[in-house]
């Protein structure tokens, strides 16, 4: 772990979803880069959830947004903070703000605002609203009105942000923005503020689309005289043709990685790591590796495409490295399999020849079909052709090779087959094809003396018995 000033102040970032929707590939991986800049430095994680907007905020994308963060091992410190339920705090402020003269109670009727609005439109201007009530005192009584922040209007305001350097906005450009609105309710921009401040985040690590808030929110920072952050705005993902990422690119929530693509967890923290941040040439990189290199001076400035292959490869490199006792639960959860289910120990047993040859989840369950189907075995049509012509022929000496075999292991099994391969004068494979089409079912499969033993040798023989009757009476 990088060594740590023990004289400076602790380092505190923070992951702050809006529950309007599930944890995406972009929430992810900023969660991330909030996680590993906090653990390399020795300070700590910490979740807020956004739930301040109530018409779309739901339980539902609450609950995925914790298990995709527990399913990713984004592990924060503390108990999640909860926006909505600190209301009255941001109030405070905002009260606090008018008497100190860096906020005015606004009266603007939602007629003057559309005209307004109008107004900048006919003159291809943003809307910058500078209301008439900035500097009135002569407040109407039991008229509605909003808190606004008194934004300034001269100069300009630089941020030093760590990915994206020095960026500078004229103030002018600023815009009174409404801090509690006319229910009394407080709005986004107030609530992020006071939030890190009483969380004591020192830095803020987000999407640069966040990048223009951080010129409207640092003004309440200092109206308040409070510690300004650390800002570092990282580039959003696109899409492997250089889009912005949608779902045709597979922007889709985390659980369904998990459940539809058959993602490993581990692979998916590798691949969102290598999004916009790298180590020299390391591609494979552990979590303990990424706390000891991680720093977000190496976040590149540029925009990172997702691309769902790369994911899949490297999913491959994780699923061969995985505890075969582990997939084998993740298959048998698959399979609708319980814990206590016998054929358990035979996934367990399968996975060193299942697994090489798996790119996710879904492909490893499905090579396990083999073992489970019922006789007389279902073949695949493309299959079909391997048991034709002289199949049951040969089908029929291997049964006999196989079956006069003593010790039912790989070794034995191939010494079998490849007698039966010499005596007809053909090649290995050419005995073999047929065999695995007997014996799974398809044309492809693990190796065929790995399935003979899985399968044992009664199976293996009848299932062999099995074709060689049907190709001969077809």
């Amino acid at each position: 772990m990088g060594a740590t000033d023990n004289t400076a102040p602790t380092i505190v970032t923070r992951f702050a979803p809006s529950p309007t929707g599930f944890l995406h590939i972009g929430g992810a991986r900023t969660a991330l880069f909030n996680l590993l800049f906090a653990r390399h430095h020795g300070g700590r994680f910490l979740l807020r959830i956004e739930d301040t907007d109530r018409a779309r905020s739901t339980q539902p994308a609450i609950d995925a947004i914790l298990s995709g963060m527990r399913w990713l091992g984004l592990d924060w410190d503390g108990d999640a903070v909860f926006q909505f339920a600190r209301a009255d705090r941001h109030a405070e402020v905002a009260q606090a703000m008018v008497e100190s003269g860096h906020a005015y109670r606004c009266y603007m009727t939602a007629e003057e605002i559309d005209a307004m609005r109008a107004e900048a439109q006919a003159a291809k201007q943003p809307l910058r609203i500078r209301s008439p009530w900035r500097d009135r005192t002569d407040h109407p009584e039991g008229q509605p009105f909003v808190v606004r922040l008194r934004a300034p209007t001269e100069g300009a305001t630089t941020i030093h942000d760590r990915v994206q350097g020095e960026v500078t906005v004229q103030n002018a450009e600023l815009d009174d923005l409404v801090l509690l609105r006319s229910d009394g309710t407080p709005t986004y921009m107030l609530a992020v503020v006071v939030d890190d401040h009483d969380m004591g985040v020192t830095h803020v690590i987000r999407g640069d689309d966040h990048l223009n808030n951080a010129f409207r929110q640092l003004p309440i920072y200092r109206a308040m005289e409070w510690p300004e952050p650390v800002y570092a705005h990282i580039p959003l993902i696109h899409g492997s043709d250089g889009a912005k990422l949608s779902k045709r690119h597979g922007a889709v929530g985390i659980e369904a990685y998990r459940d539809e693509l058959g993602i490993l967890p581990e692979a998916l923290d590798n691949y969102l790591l290598r999004l916009g941040w790298g180590h020299g040439d390391a591609e494979i990189i552990s979590r303990a590796q990424a706390i000891e290199w991680f720093d977000i001076d190496a976040v590149g400035k540029g925009p990172s495409r997702f691309d769902l292959k790369k994911l899949e490869h490297l999913n491959g490199h994780y699923i061969r490295e995985a505890d075969d006792s582990r997939l084998a639960a993740l298959v048998s959860e698959k399979l609708g399999l319980d814990a206590a289910d016998p054929h358990r120990a035979l996934l367990e047993a399968a996975m060193p020849a299942l697994k090489p040859r798996a790119a996710n989840l879904n492909e490893l369950t499905e090579a396990t079909a083999f073992l489970f189907a019922t006789r007389p075995l279902p073949i695949a049509v493309d299959a079909a052709p391997l048991l034709a012509g002289e199949a049951p022929r040969l089908l029929a000496r291997l049964h006999a090779a196989l079956d006069a075999v003593q010790h039912w292991n790989t070794e034995s099994l191939e010494d079998a087959v490849r007698q039966v391969a010499e005596a007809e004068g053909v090649k290995l494979g050419q005995v073999a094809q047929p065999l695995r089409a007997a014996l799974t079912g398809r044309r492809t499969s693990p190796g065929i003396f790995d399935v003979l033993v899985l399968l044992g040798r009664d199976e293996s023989l009848a299932r062999i018995s099995d074709q060689t009757a049907l190709q001969e009476n077809a």
